[in-house]
């Protein structure tokens, strides 16, 4: 009964949303509150039976109902629990619930938290997020439904992809779906606002938040799934530019570039134009990276799906969506206004420069992703777009890009001064200076970008923290005064300064990582000794060791450096038998941000074993500047300025009725 009332709950949910497609659209041209209010309570019960059609899928892994085809697909009785839950969404039906859980869960907030927008509005932002939720619900009823019956069950299942059971899929696809999703309630907010043909900087302050929302969790989910990767998969590097890791990539850099857009439209009221064309881009990115993972196109570690019965659906989807917006879109372009203008410097025109890079190297790595998809069904031939394309076209989008980050909070609104923000950036120019004639001088070998890719970092960062002590005064007023104008500060400002540095952290990561990396590969038997970058590493022994569900081999490593023992790592190989599989298990040995890395391969007819091992010199700085990148967002998230509605005066001026 679980089963079938988690697929009844589905249709419902199916129902409430062809409900609030249409009925508050009918409310706003008729200009009744009633019919226009049905989108929030239909969107809230929405919710609520998806939220039980997920929690029944749950329920029938944990129970390990191997009458249900999903959990006898990819479950296994004697699994952990932690990865009967996990595994719900480590697989086509399960993860794409998942999705529409995400998608009704941002519509529910803002059905419950969207009080202060004009009630029209609301309702339009609505049926819109109805409209994409009715489709994916009939993608699953119709070709991923999760609560599926064998006729005759079997006894046990095949257990999930090996892979997959990791604690980090607990954590990965939530975060990457809330941020890949979250970004529908931009695209709801664009298509609402070209329906009713009013965009202006009231708008922008209310997409904001939520396009902030989505691309913290986004930020987060691609930093784990990089970082999973990296421990899991054993072979030691945390970005492949595969396509499926690229799908994810461009909403993120579309998704920034709308923030910083939408910043631009709530101060001054300009480049609305744009910003409404990123909001429809950033979530059409997120439905192709849908689509590429589930149309069965790509073969990848990430991807689900390979029915083309199903790709020809999302195909579907992404036309009606995407082709539909961007001809409202262009229908009603010629009727929006300009706002204020500025000039070429200014923050604005910072912005604006900003937008330039980041979409552009979106489009060079939507370019690399897609045209060998593109070619192969044009002429038959494949090919492979790897690392040298993508290093060659985005690395040298940023370096201008990362150049131009400090001086953008620099600047003043409308009309800045370069010179005056060059001047102030004197000090933080001279240190990135020092830093590279250090990293010079200290580093042997590896390629001669380094040290001025460190230095163009260093200079992100004191950048950050040059704009923090101008605007507190600090060394021209006494300590106490500049402490408190430092609790002052909005915490938007914070904000920024901390995703700004954050990006310069995981640059100095990625420089000395991919730079400065040692490695031993070879076999070892018990006591031979590795040397890797001054440390010695001695194999003690190879043991087994039986597992819940997977045979383990484990081999002991004595890590010493120096004469001074130093610790015990322990990497192993699983074999999971259900699957007839087996995963690498690496060992990690954390010395500050470094990291000393062993994945071990095959065992030989002589007893010996095969052996990577590598040292990361700052490996973690790539994942530490993502998270201080979010927690950037998070600050400025928690600003009073981004929890009221609209603006003062824009508020005046509409004259809009407030939702009920």
């Amino acid at each position: 009964m679980i089963a079938e009332s988690g697929h009844y709950a589905l249709v419902l949910a199916l129902g409430l949303a062809l409900i609030q497609s249409f009925v508050p659209l009918i409310g706003a041209r008729l200009r009744d509150p009633a019919l226009m209010n049905v989108a929030r309570s239909t969107a809230l019960a929405q919710l609520l039976f998806v939220g039980a059609s997920f929690v029944a899928l749950v329920t029938l892994h944990v129970t390990s109902d191997f009458s249900v085809a999903n959990v006898y697909e990819n479950s296994h009785s004697m699994k952990p629990l932690i990865y009967k839950i996990t595994g719900v969404w480590g697989n086509h039906e399960g993860s794409m619930l998942l999705w529409v859980s995400i998608l009704a869960l941002f519509g529910g907030l803002v059905a419950a938290f969207g009080n202060n927008l004009p009630l029209s509005l609301r309702a339009h932002v609505l049926a819109v997020q109805a409209w994409v939720a009715s489709a994916f619900y009939l993608f699953i009823l119709i070709t991923s439904n999760p609560f599926l019956r064998i006729a005759n069950p079997p006894i046990e299942g095949r257990d999930l992809n090996p892979v997959l059971q990791d604690v980090g899929l607990a954590v990965h696809p939530p975060m990457l779906y809330l941020g890949y999703v979250g970004f529908s309630i931009s695209f709801s907010f664009a298509v609402a606002a070209l329906i009713e043909g009013r965009i202006d900087a009231a708008w922008a302050r209310w997409v904001r938040p939520w396009t902030l929302v989505a691309w913290i969790f986004l930020t987060l989910g691609i930093a784990m799934g990089s970082y999973w990767a990296y421990y899991e998969l054993g072979w030691g590097g945390w970005w492949f530019w595969d396509p499926v890791e690229n799908a994810s990539l461009m909403p993120w850099l579309a998704g920034t570039a709308l923030l910083h857009s939408a910043l631009v439209m709530e101060k001054r009221n300009a480049l609305k134009v744009w910003t409404v064309l990123l909001s429809i881009l950033t979530f059409s990115l997120s439905l192709l990276g849908t689509f590429l993972v589930r149309s069965g196109v790509l073969t990848s570690v990430h991807a689900f799906a390979s029915d083309p019965t199903r790709g020809v659906f999302i195909l579907l989807i992404l036309c009606v969506f995407i082709g539909g917006s961007l001809s409202l879109y262009a229908a009603r372009v010629s009727s929006l206004k300009q706002g204020g203008l500025f000039a070429p410097i200014s923050r604005e025109g910072a912005l604006v420069l900003n937008n330039l890079f980041l979409t552009t190297a979106c489009a060079s790595v939507l370019v690399g992703t897609l045209y060998p998809l593109g070619l192969e069904v044009l002429s038959g031939e494949k090919i492979s777009v790897g690392a040298p394309f993508f290093n060659l076209t985005f690395g040298p989008l940023f370096v201008p890009l990362l150049i131009a980050v400090p001086f953008g909070p620099m600047l003043a609104w409308k009309r800045g001064d370069l010179l005056g923000a060059a001047q102030r950036l004197l000090a933080a120019g001279i240190l990135a200076l020092l830093a590279l004639a250090l990293v010079w001088a200290w580093a042997h070998g590896g390629s001669a970008l380094a040290p001025p890719a460190i230095a163009l970092a260093v200079f992100v960062i004191l950048g950050a923290v040059t704009d923090l002590v101008e605007r507190v005064g600090m060394f021209r007023v006494p300590l106490g005064t500049a402490l408190r104008r430092a609790r002052g500060l909005p915490r938007s400002v914070w904000g920024t300064a901390f995703a700004h540095a954050g990006l310069g952290i995981a640059l100095i990561g990625i420089v000395c990582e991919t730079t400065w990396n040692s490695e031993y590969i070879g076999t070892m038997k018990p006591d031979d000794v590795a040397k890797v970058a001054g440390y010695e590493l001695k194999l003690d022994g190879l043991f087994q060791r039986q597992g819940p569900n997977f045979r383990e081999m484990i081999a002991r490593f004595d890590v010493s450096r120096d004469g001074e023992a130093l610790s015990v790592m322990t990497p192993s190989k699983r074999s999971f038998t259900t699957r007839s599989s087996s995963t690498t298990e690496a060992a990690l040995l954390t010395r500050g941000a470094s990291q000393l890395y062993i994945s071990l391969g095959d065992v030989t007819a002589e007893g010996a074993i095969a052996v990577r091992i590598y040292h990361k010199p700052l490996v973690l700085l790539i994942w530490w500047g993502p998270v201080l990148m979010a927690f950037g967002g998070v600050l400025s998230l928690s600003d009073r300025r981004l929890r009221v509605g609209a603006p003062k005066p824009a508020r005046a001026q509409q004259r809009l009725q407030p939702a009920e």
